[in-house]
């Protein structure tokens, strides 16, 4: 059943996103409002064997990279488990995990035992007032402990995710990409995007890739890097003497929707074939019918062959895609 999916659009799909909860310990106010929000009923989630099943499957498809994500998915009991599971899996080439960074320090060590060894850290602010304003939790240390803990076990590839968001953290381009001097980190800088319930959104707070480059570039010389067997999603630079990579990641001001790669499947287990977008296709009910993996297989080429050419957001538009981030998965 070993075969690749390529879209209408000639796009193949090799990556899943797979959230595995959507509780979080941050209340990130561009994510949630500050008393929370209503969980998905714990029958309802997956479990790791049945998402353990469907990764296995999604390999069969032709997926060959995945990465872990949530909510936040180092709150979910168990965790270390899942890791040794995925793996194990044939044709897996790829494995990555996506965290605030909260409890990365703890839990960093057991991960790299289960065979980890890439993870992104969501962190907005190098500002210990800013972080506890935008994430309502006074955490940054421990952030910082992760990313440290991380570096010392030997992950080879630890990237931090920052979504600029204009009047709250533009002025500190520069320091995040001079941290690059003292490590080996990504710095993935982020266009801020109107995804659905943003209730920080503005599009007067959208800064473009290019003003972004622009204004390091006044200070410190981005050299343009080039990997090969990437997709276009980030562009990538080094500072003149830099141990790490500056990148930027730009769904407005340049676009990567003709190259997306990936499809997204849910904590509740429903398959999604582009992040705006609000169409599921449920397979976790013919997967606890006791379907069989051929059949499991066809929910993947249909996800596939129904992925939009684009998300078709603008800055004055917010796409209704059905759910907030949190239960997507990031």
């Amino acid at each position: 059943m070993i075969n690749n999916m390529i879209d209408n659009f000639g796009r193949r799909i090799n990556y899943l996103r797979l959230s595995v909860t959507d509780r979080c310990n941050l209340r990130c106010r561009y994510c949630m409002p500050p008393g929370g929000v209503s969980l998905i009923a714990h029958e309802e989630i997956l479990s790791y064997e049945e998402m353990s099943r469907l990764v296995s499957v999604a390999g069969q498809c032709g997926i060959n990279k995945l990465r872990i994500t949530g909510g936040e998915p180092l709150v979910r009991r168990g965790i270390i488990d899942l890791v040794q599971m995925l793996v194990k899996i044939k044709r897996l080439d790829d494995l990555g995990l996506t965290t605030n960074g909260v409890r990365l320090a703890e839990l960093a060590k057991d991960l790299y035992k289960a065979g980890l060894r890439r993870t992104n850290i969501s962190l907005d602010t190098l500002s210990a007032d800013k972080y506890r304003w935008i994430t309502r939790n006074a955490g940054l240390s421990r952030v910082w402990s992760g990313i440290d803990e991380a570096l010392r076990l030997g992950f080879y590839s630890v990237k931090l995710n920052v979504v600029v968001i204009g009047g709250f953290n533009d002025d500190e381009l520069l320091s995040f990409a001079r941290l690059t001097f003292k490590y080996p980190l990504e710095i993935r800088f982020i266009e801020f995007m109107p995804f659905h319930k943003n209730h920080l959104w503005n599009y007067k707070r959208h800064v473009s890739a290019q003003d972004m480059r622009g204004r390091i570039n006044v200070y410190e010389k981005l050299i343009p890097q080039h990997r090969t067997n990437k997709t276009k999603i980030a562009v990538d630079y080094k500072l003149l003497g830099g141990l790490g990579m500056v990148s930027f990641i730009s769904p407005f001001s340049s676009g990567f929707c003709s190259s997306c790669n990936r499809l997204r499947l849910t904590a509740d287990g429903y398959l999604r074939n582009c992040l705006f977008s609000n169409q599921e296709l449920d397979i976790k009910t013919p997967l606890r019918c006791g379907e069989n993996d051929a059949e499991l297989a066809t929910f993947f080429h249909k996800a596939v062959n129904r992925k939009p050419p684009g998300h078709g957001l603008t800055l004055r538009s917010i796409q209704p895609a059905g759910r907030a981030m949190y239960a997507i998965g990031g």
